[in-house]
């Protein structure tokens, strides 16, 4: 019972969390369009806890759809020249800014925010992400260049804190070759 009420109170909190997350009033989801770098990942799900060390940076393509949703295509190097790809359709909803997704891979649902976003510059995307009675933030910064701002990289850890995300799991991955075009 106590294990059932503990599950209960962190799945509450982080639903509380998680219902703070208010997308860019001012959202122009063409602007959102083209490639990114995925500068800085934070999370507390114990998958990226236990990859976290050996994370790289990747590419992220983004493309609105003639219905306002999103398609993302993700790719990063692996070390042995190989390519790692996800390709997900984010679905707008009633909110601009806003979006879910199922992710095909591991089955998650996901509640995609856009939190802030300069176009040209970056990036800073909040997601809640639930599979079974799990249920966890992610929040990640993109850059149109690897190489973002002092001030850019600590309004994302800001962000991350204020989204329940431990401080050593708030991570800058290190830069890394990039996929070619299939």
């Amino acid at each position: 019972m106590t294990s059932v009420l503990i599950l209960l109170g962190a799945v509450l909190c982080s639903l509380t969390v998680s219902s703070e997350v208010v997308p860019q009033a001012d959202f122009n989801i063409q602007e959102m369009a083209g490639k990114w770098y995925l500068v800085g990942f934070a999370s507390n799900a114990q998958w990226f806890i236990r990859r976290k060390a050996t994370m790289k940076m990747g590419t992220a393509m983004l493309k609105p759809t003639a219905e306002g949703d999103l398609d993302m295509a993700y790719s990063s190097l692996n070390a042995d020249g190989t390519c790692w790809r996800k390709n997900s359709l984010a679905k707008k909803t009633s909110v601009p800014g806003k979006f879910t997704y199922t992710c095909q891979r591991w089955g998650s649902l996901n509640d995609l925010s856009v939190v802030d976003a300069k176009y040209d510059e970056y990036a800073l995307i909040h997601t809640l992400k639930t599979k079974g009675y799990d249920v966890y933030s992610v929040t990640k910064l993109y850059g149109r260049s690897p190489d973002l701002s002092a001030e850019v990289m600590a309004e994302f850890k800001q962000i991350s804190l204020e989204s329940g995300i431990l401080p050593d799991n708030i991570v800058f991955l290190p830069k890394n070759g990039e996929c070619t075009e299939a």
